[in-house]
């Protein structure tokens, strides 16, 4: 019997990996069915190769590819943080949890497409506060009838939310009183170094010193079905470098792409690229909801919107210095600042209670639709 099953193995010893390896693909796009879009990265390729004055189809088919890398990286990143430990892993979900937005802001900041930088920041503060916690919320309460949140974590993400602001504010104000450029840029400079510094120092408080705060209300643990260290490092450095090509594509066809379809760089950037660079974050959290872990959503959502808002833009304030045009500032047209400042105060509201229900959800998402359709009929003029 012995030797018959050795006789066995050695026959399909053949297949037994590419077996392993497609149902492992198969199990992958099951539990991820984003991964499908993948199809779309050498579409785009080929494309631009073919028709690259073909914007508007360049333009939708990256926003069809850029989605299933950004699931891919998700997905990469927390197999990284499961194999690391905390500390490590909340380093890592800083610098990578919003890697797609980062690169295609990169893209975008070293073509000189500064509002499309500025609105895809601030898209994605309002997009992680008001549509993502508010999805949440809606597609959870309608599962359950009430849900709990540790209230104290989710206050301390609306307390980054509203410094940010602030830093935002204040050269917003000075440029609109007509300083000097570089009186804006050297104060924009200065800011992005506390923000990133407070950011730092958040982390060592909430990983490390006082880390028992912010246990989750009803923690379990999330099993994702075990990649190695090896592969996961592989696959982050792999699709990054896909994304950073697909997203030089997508800013090389966003302009021309937007004038035909009736949108500006500003709704581009605030819609379309914060929804896009979110999709993965947005599954991860609409799911948890939905299986009733709201403390994860929250955590998703408005800790997303603090990476944005105290690493990401800092970093790209400061990145301008050497692959931009001229050095970016932290000024925002005063329509992006209002709605930076009330998707904060609607972040401090919303998780004032610790409990969420599916029509504190409706609000949120009203809030977010009035934004966007008036952002898409009053688009701010281009500096």
């Amino acid at each position: 019997m012995a030797e018959a099953a050795v006789q066995n193995v050695q026959q399909t010893g053949g297949h037994s990996r590419p077996s392993g390896i497609l149902a492992a693909a198969i199990a992958e796009l099951r539990a991820m069915p984003l991964l499908a879009l993948l199809v779309f990265v050498p579409v785009v390729i080929l494309t631009e190769m073919a028709a690259p004055e073909a914007h508007t189809l360049l333009f939708i088919l990256s926003v069809l590819a850029i989605v299933p890398l950004a699931a891919l990286l998700s997905r990469a990143t927390e197999a990284v943080s499961a194999r690391t430990g905390d500390a490590v892993g909340g380093l890592l979900n800083a610098t990578l949890g919003n890697l797609t937005e980062l690169v295609i802001a990169l893209a975008a900041l070293q073509a000189g497409e500064y509002l499309l930088v500025k609105a895809s920041i601030a898209g994605a503060i309002v997009t992680n506060t008001l549509f993502m916690l508010g999805g949440s919320f809606l597609l959870g309460g309608l599962k359950h009838h009430v849900q709990e949140f540790n209230r104290v974590s989710a206050r301390f993400q609306a307390c980054l939310l509203f410094l940010a602001t602030v830093a935002v504010l204040v050269p917003s104000l000075i440029g609109n009183n007509g300083q000097k450029p570089e009186t804006l840029h050297q104060l924009s400079l200065g800011l992005a170094i506390i923000l990133i510094a407070v950011y730092a120092m958040g982390m060592l408080f909430s990983l490390k010193t006082h880390r028992e705060l912010f246990a989750s209300v009803g923690e379990a643990a999330e099993e994702h079905g075990g990649w190695r260290l090896s592969t996961s490092i592989t696959v982050l450095v792999v699709v990054t470098l896909f994304v950073a090509l697909i997203s030089e594509v997508f800013v090389g066809s966003v302009q021309a792409a937007a004038e035909s379809m009736g949108m500006s760089p500003a709704f581009v950037g605030f819609i379309v690229v914060a929804l896009v660079g979110a999709a993965a974050e947005m599954a991860a959290a609409f799911s948890a909801a939905r299986a009733n872990r709201l403390d994860l959503s929250v955590g998703i959502a408005l800790g997303s919107a603090s990476q944005i808002a105290l690493f990401v833009a800092p970093v790209l304030v400061i990145l301008s210095y050497f692959i931009g045009p001229e050095p970016m500032s932290l000024e925002f047209w005063p329509g992006a600042v209002a709605m930076i400042f009330i998707s904060t105060m609607a972040a401090s509201l919303l998780s004032n209670g610790g409990r969420g229900a599916w029509y504190v959800g409706v609000l949120a998402l009203a809030v977010y639709s009035v934004f966007g359709l008036t952002l898409f009929l009053l688009p701010p003029a281009s500096p």
